[in-house]
């Protein structure tokens, strides 16, 4: 926020950056460190555009297909639902393969884990062959998460009232965008952050939406349409030790819905379906730590030479030949492939010497 009030007037427009300050963060405009999120966020290019973002075609799955199709053409074994059970170490402690839940053996001179730091060395690796200060650390990392992502399946395309939609519904240039609502101010963002502190889920959330079946029609029947909704802020765990049951999965969701109905009356009686992941489900499906998309809070100090531990920044573990290549990894979360790109040099450089 300070960073924000020192380059614009308009609270709208400070807001709407400063959500981007918070994504995925547990953190207020107002908490020191936030900036650098923001940075994290528009840093980088999309063909050549700076700081730009895009949709990609086939939804974000087709992402993760294009790397293995181009792993496949180039020899690579791709094993799908095959989940691993612990890493296979030799008696000098070096990493050797891993054991898949059924019992096969997949051996190898190196062992690259995209998982987060919590899965890797505190569920894979046995904790007596970890240094005791690097098992706390992985324990005490921040992985607090704020968010719960619905996806919904609707009939027709949202109706802001600060925008009508054409009378021949197609679709209008702010419907192939990112769309921030209760963003009006970032005292806004602030109080749902307090809130959230305080084991409640914000009762006027931060929404990101976006209807990427605009720009990508294949999405969706025709006519109909998918939107994105990224909201903020939602604890892991309710006030007095409640969990997220249906009912307050529903309860929430419900309250999200009604905030946009406030900006594009109809958008209730469009939808068709919907999927809510709060941050333990965010977990149990995706093994995101906490529900963290980022596999740990973007704070700074959990940051550089601190990402995941320090001493331990620079993709190698203290269990030799075992690489961590995921978000845990500096520089952190974002579809950008830089933690892998890195972690594959340096594996690739130990390598030359085995």
């Amino acid at each position: 926020a300070q960073i924000l009030d020192q380059w614009f007037e308009s609270e709208p427009l400070k807001a709407t950056l400063a959500t981007d300050a918070v994504i995925g963060a547990m953190a207020s405009p107002h908490t020191p460190g936030s900036g650098y999120v923001l940075l994290h966020h528009v840093m980088g290019e999309l063909e050549g555009r700076r700081g730009a973002w895009g949709y990609v075609s086939g939804g974000m799955g087709a992402l993760s297909q294009a790397i293995a199709r181009a792993a496949a053409a180039r020899g690579a074994h791709i094993f799908a639902e095959k989940a691993v059970s612990h890493v296979l170490l030799g008696r000098d402690g070096q990493a050797q393969g891993v054991v898949l839940q059924d019992g096969t053996e997949v051996r190898s001179k190196l062992v690259l884990s995209n998982a987060s730091p919590q899965i890797t060395f505190l569920e894979l690796i046995p904790q007596e062959q970890l240094p005791k200060d690097f098992v706390r650390r992985i324990q005490q990392v921040d992985t607090r998460s704020p968010v719960t992502k619905i996806n919904v399946a609707v009939d027709r395309l949202p109706s802001f009232l600060a925008a009508p939609n054409a009378r021949d519904g197609q679709p209008l240039p702010h419907h192939q965008c990112s769309i921030h609502l209760n963003c009006e101010g970032t005292h806004l963002l602030h109080q749902a952050f307090t809130e959230a502190t305080h084991g409640h889920p914000s009762s006027r959330p931060m929404i990101e939406l976006c209807i990427p079946s605009v720009l990508d029609p294949g999405l969706a029947p025709q006519g109909c349409h998918v939107v994105s909704l990224f909201t903020q802020y939602t604890p892991s765990v309710l006030a007095d030790g409640q969990h997220w049951d249906e009912q307050a999965r529903n309860a929430y969701a419900d309250s999200v819905f009604d905030c946009i109905e406030a900006y594009a009356p109809g958008f209730k009686v469009s939808v068709i379906g919907r999927d809510i992941l709060t941050p333990p489900d965010l977990e149990r499906i995706f093994g995101l730590p906490g529900g963290n998309i980022f596999h740990g809070g973007m704070s700074l100090d959990q940051l550089y030479f601190a990402r995941p531990a320090p001493s331990y920044s620079g993709y190698r573990s203290p269990i030799p030949s075992l690489y961590l290549c995921g978000s845990g990894a500096h520089p952190g979360g974002g579809v950008m492939g830089a933690a892998g790109r890195n972690a594959a040099h340096v594996a690739l450089k130990d390598f030359r010497h085995l």
